[in-house]
C-alpha cells in the first residue's frame, strides 16, 4: 500500500480529479473487499444480499424484518425472498415478537454464525491491516469520511447519542 501520510490534499480545494479518484478508490476497495467472500457465498449459491442479511442479523440478534429493511433500504420482496432462502436452508431462525406477533424476530443459528465469522474473517482483517499502516489519526479521517457520506438516521446508528434501541456501533 503507498504511503498515503506524504500526500498532501488541500480539503478546501479539492479537484475534480482527486474527487475522481476517490471515488474510483472506492470501487477498487469494495471490490477487493467483498472478493473472498463472494467466493464464499457463490459455494451456496448465495449473492451479497445474502451476505448482508446475515451480517446485520449477526450484529443485530433479534432485529425486526423492519428494522432490518430499515437497514437495508430493499423492498419486502427483495428480503422476503433472500430471507426465505436463509431461513429454509437453516441459517436464520425466525420467531414471533412476544409483545407483537406481527413481527419476526430474527436471529442466526449455529450454521448461520459459522458463515458469518468465515465471511467476515477476510473483510476483518483487510481492515485492521489497513488501519493498522494509516495509524489512528487517518482511522479517525476515514470514519469521519465515510460517516460524511451517510444519511443522517444512519449516521446516528454510529454515535453516543444514538437513540434507545439503536444499535451503537462506537468503539
Amino acid at each position: 500500500m503507498a504511503d498515503i501520510s506524504t500526500r498532501k490534499v488541500n480539503p478546501l480545494f479539492l479537484r475534480e480529479e482527486e474527487l475522481r479518484q476517490g471515488i474510483e478508490l472506492l470501487f477498487y476497495a469494495y471490490r477487493d473487499f467483498t472478493a473472498v467472500a463472494d467466493q464464499i457465498l457463490a459455494q451456496y449459491n448465495f449473492g451479497r444480499a445474502h451476505h448482508r442479511v446475515i451480517y446485520f442479523v449477526s450484529r443485530n440478534p433479534g432485529i425486526t424484518v423492519s428494522d432490518l429493511l430499515s437497514i437495508l433500504k430493499i423492498t419486502k420482496q427483495s428480503l422476503s425472498r433472500v430471507l426465505g432462502q436463509l431461513v429454509r436452508e437453516g441459517f436464520i431462525d425466525q420467531k414471533t415478537g412476544v409483545q407483537d406477533r406481527r413481527q419476526r424476530l430474527l436471529t442466526l443459528t449455529d450454521k448461520g454464525e459459522a458463515l458469518e465469522r468465515e465471511l467476515t474473517e477476510n473483510q476483518r482483517s483487510l481492515i485492521a491491516g489497513a488501519y493498522r499502516e494509516a495509524g489512528a489519526e487517518a482511522v479517525e479521517g476515514f470514519r469521519k469520511v465515510m460517516l460524511g457520506m451517510l444519511e443522517e438516521p444512519d449516521r446516528a446508528r454510529f454515535t453516543d447519542d444514538s437513540p434507545p434501541g439503536v444499535r451503537r456501533h462506537v468503539s
